[in-house]
């Protein structure tokens, strides 16, 4: 066999082999693509929670924040100037009206109030001296009136002392819970100098301001709901006390003041949000919040249809208003008994077809 005759075998056995190969490759693509011609594309439905909108009378409500304030409260500086010479109470005591809480250095005083004394009882003795001799007609007029003007000064100036002394001093004006003591025994203080804070924690009060086109719905005696960062789990009952008598003419918001019910264990000075219960309800559309997306394009729901036995979703922006227990209220866009998709709005969009998951607890 020549050269020619083996190179041209060899051609023709590779030529078989790649033959074998390719058409192996083709019946197989054939086949895949036989079968994935008969398959559905179409993406499976996503699941999702969905609730009801159910119509609710809602209690109608103002909403406000406002400051906790003590009925009585004051803030205790002296009305003289000395060095501080004792200190009979500690922070956070509670005092009864009319103890004594600190004390400034009085010794001037005190000898004033001495020599004083001895003055007055000076001008009496001549006073009463000078009466009986009046009466015997043994002196003028003159001299008795004298006696008189100077026993009536010695006992003013006494009385002025009294007053000093008593600067010197500083008493609790009512029964309460002192706060921290801002001097120590030893310093100077001046007058107006902040000693400490006496509040009266068993009687609080809440100060508020509402727009005054509220006016005409508030009276004394309804029913507040307060709520405070401190206890934010809790919240706490309070009663309209008091209308202001006139608008604030800078802000144009009228004043109220509330009074908390007693045992709140809150404190003056916390920040307060109020709810304000007019007495009267509204029938509201109501869902729950976590169906409402926010968008600058506007709050949108997705509303579930039926389509052709299946469910889809169409998006529509609706009004919303107040919120109350996990539940929003609808006031546009939206009619009781529909059903809106409340969890899983992320995966949505017009149109998609969805199946809703029974086991999601919903309010």
């Amino acid at each position: 066999m020549s050269d020619e005759e083996v190179l041209l075998r060899a051609y023709l056995v590779v030529f078989l082999l790649l033959l074998v190969i390719f058409g192996g490759i083709s019946g197989y693509l054939y086949r895949k693509f036989a079968v994935l011609s008969g398959t559905d594309f179409t993406p499976p439905p996503v699941t999702v929670a969905a609730a009801t909108a159910d119509v609710r009378a809602w209690d109608l409500t103002l909403e406000a924040v406002g400051t906790i304030r003590a009925a009585r409260g004051v803030d205790l500086s002296t009305e003289a100037s000395g060095e501080v010479i004792a200190i009979t109470v500690e922070s956070g005591a509670r005092v009864q009206a009319g103890d004594l809480l600190l004390t400034l250095n009085d010794k001037v005083e005190q000898a004033s109030r001495e020599r004083q004394k001895a003055n007055l009882e000076l001008a009496r003795l001549l006073f009463e001296r000078d009466q009986q001799l009046v009466r015997q007609k043994s002196i003028p007029q003159s001299q008795y009136d004298r006696s008189k003007a100077d026993l009536d000064s010695a006992i003013a100036q006494l009385a002025e002392t009294e007053a000093r002394l008593e600067n010197k001093r500083i008493y609790a004006p009512f029964s309460g819970t002192v706060g921290i003591i801002h001097v120590d025994v030893g310093d100077y203080v001046e007058p107006g100098t902040n000693i400490t804070t006496l509040q009266d924690l068993s009687e609080l009060e809440v100060d508020f301001s509402i727009p005054e086109r509220h006016t005409p719905q508030l009276r004394a005696g309804q029913d507040i709901e307060v709520a405070v960062d401190a206890y934010p789990e809790q919240t706490f009952h309070a009663t309209l006390k008091a209308v202001d008598a006139r608008i604030d003419t800078g802000t144009r918001n009228l004043q109220l003041r509330a009074a908390l019910d007693p045992g709140s264990g809150l404190l003056p000075g916390m920040f307060a949000r109020l709810t304000i219960f007019l007495g009267e309800t509204e029938t509201v559309v109501t869902v729950p919040e976590t169906a409402i997306s926010y968008s600058l394009h506007g709050n949108t729901v997705y509303v579930v249809e039926q389509n052709d036995g299946e469910l889809t979703v169409q998006p529509r922006v609706v009004a919303t208003g107040r919120v109350r227990e996990g539940r929003i209220a609808v006031t546009g866009g939206l009619q009781g008994g529909e059903q809106v998709v409340t969890a899983g709005q992320n995966k949505l969009f017009r149109g998609a077809r969805i199946a809703i998951d029974e086991s999601v607890a919903l309010q």
